[in-house]
């Protein structure tokens, strides 16, 4: 009798350590696929020769499963397509195969176009313009590159007419001005597949404007300080009979602003 307790006891627990380890293993299977990404990189789809310079019809855009542990290792060769704007018209080191994906290594090493960088990033009929920013007035740090964003400017004005309430005045200056850099981060620096590692922090976000805007945000920066106010990523409309803020007209409107977003509120926004 002893010796069969004995032998169900051990068949019990065996069949319990044969769980457990089933379900380490199901429960290591999950966390390995749930490291893997898409990747997005260039493929070149005809042979190159050496020397030759990449075309756009040489290359596509391929995805590739990439694992975790190895993302950053394949981010130091391999060349995601978002940045393709700067593998066009480079030569390269020796022959490559049709199918084969383009790494850094391939491309000879060569002075700059002046095509590259920044300037490749800014659309013909704008100009890049950095300006100084805080965590306060760059929403904690969180503007990223290809944001859009409003840009909004307190300024003390002379008081001309002798009233007081003109000393301050807030108001918004521009609207979906986009973001191009923040600091030195230009938004495909240090990509991983669909993830981007943005830099700590910065101090300066460049932003993409018109020649005429350029002369005005220069002055409005001199002359008083300038927020970013981010928008929703969808978000296009541009905003009519918008108001210049003082104290006066602060002390005025609170009660309408705050009957304002009680309905917004009703109205589930």
């Amino acid at each position: 009798m002893k010796q069969k307790l004995l032998l169900l006891g051990a068949v019990f627990f065996g069949v319990l350590a044969f769980m457990f380890t089933f379900h380490q293993i199901n429960l290591e299977k999950s966390r390995i696929r749930g490291e893997a990404q898409d990747v997005y990189l260039i493929q070149v789809v005809r042979d190159l020769a050496e020397n030759e310079k990449i075309t756009e019809d040489a290359i596509r855009e391929i995805k590739v499963r990439r694992f975790r542990n190895n993302m950053e290792s394949s981010a130091l060769r391999e060349i995601e397509y978002d940045r393709r704007n700067m593998v066009i018209g480079r030569e390269v080191r020796s022959l490559i195969q049709a199918g084969s994906i383009l790494q850094w290594t391939d491309l000879k090493t060569s002075l700059s176009s002046g095509r590259s960088g920044l300037t490749a990033l800014v659309r013909p009929g704008y100009r890049a313009i950095s300006i100084p920013v805080d965590a306060t007035s760059s929403v904690t740090g969180l503007v990223q590159p290809n944001n859009y964003v409003d840009l909004i400017g307190t300024f003390r004005f002379p008081d001309a007419r002798g009233d007081s309430s003109l000393d301050t005045v807030t108001l918004t200056i521009l609207q979906r001005v986009r973001v191009i850099a923040t600091g030195t981060d230009m938004g495909y620096l240090g990509g991983v597949g669909n993830q981007e590692i943005r830099s700590r922090g910065y101090s300066t976000v460049t932003l993409e404007l018109t020649p005429k805007e350029v002369e005005m945000i220069i002055f409005a920066s001199q002359k008083g300080r300038l927020h970013l106010s981010l928008r929703n990523y969808e978000e296009s409309a541009i905003t009519r009979n918008l108001q210049s803020v003082n104290w006066n007209f602060l002390q005025k409107h609170i009660p309408s602003y705050t009957k304002e977003r009680e309905e917004m509120m009703r109205q589930g926004r």
